[in-house]
């Protein structure tokens, strides 16, 4: 059981067993590893892929119809992820790891299937179920790792730490490089192999993670607030309708975007209620009494709508206005991935030698605004080397926040709370996301709606002459909007991230 010790089996020295159990330790880290780096392309790796997915789906309406196939998959992963912070805490986190693992390979297989955008669209929702509980749950379970098996000399705490800021490390490098993945699939093995590449890999993690990640069961009985969890969801879709469909789809004060808007207030206000009544909430209200906790979802939001939506319009940006393949486009985004890999490393090193991981934070809010300034200034014929500059910026931002926050909330969590707690980042994050995705896709159409030639973006690359540059111009100066939006949410995560408290220890 766990806490309890055991003795050597008989020819084998204790020794022998700690080497072993260190051996299993360092497998089941990389399987986790490799389990973050598969969500997190997944939830980006169709940026770059766009193009020929349209092309191939629905060449008529398909560009309008990009932002939902971005969308649907982080608002599964919203919606489920409370769910998925109690099962942790009441099933244990092995359990839950293998049902969304199987979950998210079941949807990539569909995915692969699709022979509609609306098809790939439903697909990626259910993909998006098992992918939001990966990331998530996946870090709970390093964290258990660090804490079950912590080297000899080495605390429990700064071992969790260090494999903690291991996956958030993974987590950012694979949200820069998803774009390039993707696109060099698109162009060389077809876009379906984007989702077809997740099996044979996902399949060796599961059967790995059955026969070797170790954890200590629960044994402990906890009911599951299925209401507050279905409240939860209700709001994050009904909120998602409104940014998605508003002022596009339907005017805003027709009576479905205020009858979803009604929504969503409704629904929020009952979750509320319930996290407020339930006797095991599925969101407890009393981690927001911790100053850390609070501000720290908040930051974590904020990121989630910058960082998608950079990453995402630039992509769209050096494609449809300057002509880049899938395939080179991506690869725009390798000075992102290495800027946040060795920031990452550094920082976390540095946080492990007793720096103090609000400097981090507060240094990775400033350059990732002034990166996502400078995309403010982009035009038709902006040099190719700002973009790679402003890139690398914006990793070397965001490398200092990947990972930290998520850390950070974890150091603060109360120990029975820390699958809800993990889980609660990860929804403020992927809600930004989602939410950031829609948002800037409605503000790209209406800015170019209006300063446009007529027709909708989709129409760009079957005009010509002065259209088409007037198209183009007007399509620039759309995504500069978009960045100016992203801007602003990074200055206000600077004012939060300053509020921080300054010390590793619970406000």
């Amino acid at each position: 059981m766990p806490g309890t010790a055991t003795a050597p089996a008989p020819g084998r020295t204790a020794k022998d067993g700690q080497q072993a159990g260190g051996r299993s330790v360092t497998i089941a880290v990389a399987l986790c590893i490799v389990t973050i780096l598969l969500a997190v392309l997944d939830s980006n790796i169709v940026s770059s892929a766009t193009v020929p997915i349209v092309r191939d789906l629905d060449p008529v309406h398909g560009v309008d119809r990009i932002p939902w196939l971005i969308a649907a998959y982080q608002l599964a992963a919203t919606a489920a992820l409370p769910l998925y912070g109690k099962l942790c805490d009441t099933l244990g986190s092995k359990k839950v790891f293998i049902g969304a693992l199987a979950t998210f390979l079941t949807g990539s297989a569909l995915c692969g299937m699709a022979q509609s955008m609306g098809e790939l669209v439903a697909a990626r929702a259910f993909q998006g179920i098992g992918g939001g509980g990966l990331m998530s749950v996946t870090m709970v379970v390093l964290r258990q790792l660090g804490a079950a098996g912590p080297k000899e000399g080495e605390g429990s705490q700064t071992k969790g730490d260090r494999k903690g800021s291991i996956g958030g490390i993974i987590a950012g490098a694979g949200m820069a490089l998803g774009p390039w993945l993707g696109g060099a699939l698109a162009d060389h093995a077809g876009w379906r192999w984007i989702f077809y590449v997740n099996l044979p890999v996902g399949i060796a993690v599961l059967i790995g993670a059955v026969f070797v990640v170790k954890l200590p069961a629960r044994t402990a009985r906890h009911r599951i607030d299925f209401l507050g969890a279905g409240l939860a969801a209700a709001f994050s879709t009904a909120l998602l309708l409104v940014t998605e469909w508003g002022g596009e789809d339907y005017a805003w004060t027709s009576p479905v975007i205020v009858g979803l808007a009604v929504a969503a207030v409704v629904a929020l206000g009952l979750f509320l209620w319930r996290q407020a009544t339930a006797a095991e909430p599925i969101l407890p209200l009393s981690l927001f009494r911790l100053r850390l906790m609070r501000y720290g979802f908040a930051v974590q939001g904020l990121v989630g709508v910058a960082m998608m939506g950079s990453i995402v319009y630039v992509m769209i940006y050096l494609q449809v206005v300057r002509g880049v393949a899938a395939t080179s486009a991506g690869l725009f985004l390798v000075p992102m991935a290495i800027g946040m890999t060795v920031v990452g490393l550094v920082s976390g090193r540095l946080v492990a030698a007793g720096w103090s991981q609000k400097t981090f934070v507060v240094s990775g809010t400033v350059f990732a605004s002034a990166a996502l300034a400078l995309l403010t200034t982009l035009d038709t014929d902006t040099g190719l080397w700002t973009v790679r500059g402003a890139l690398l910026l914006m990793g070397i931002g965001f490398g200092q926040l990947i990972g930290q926050l998520i850390e950070l909330v974890q150091d603060t969590a109360p120990p029975a709370q820390l699958g809800v707690a993990t889980t609660g980042v990860r929804f403020f994050q992927t809600l930004g996301t989602a939410l950031g995705a829609s948002l800037f896709g409605a503000v790209l159409t209406r800015v170019y709606a209006a300063k446009g030639p007529g027709g909708t973006t989709s129409d760009i690359g079957r005009l010509t002459g002065v259209a088409h540059d007037r198209a183009l111009d007007a399509f620039v100066s759309s995504t500069d909007v978009v960045f100016a939006c992203a801007t602003g949410a990074m200055l206000l995560a600077l004012i939060l991230a300053i509020r921080l408290p300054g010390t590793r220890t619970r406000a």
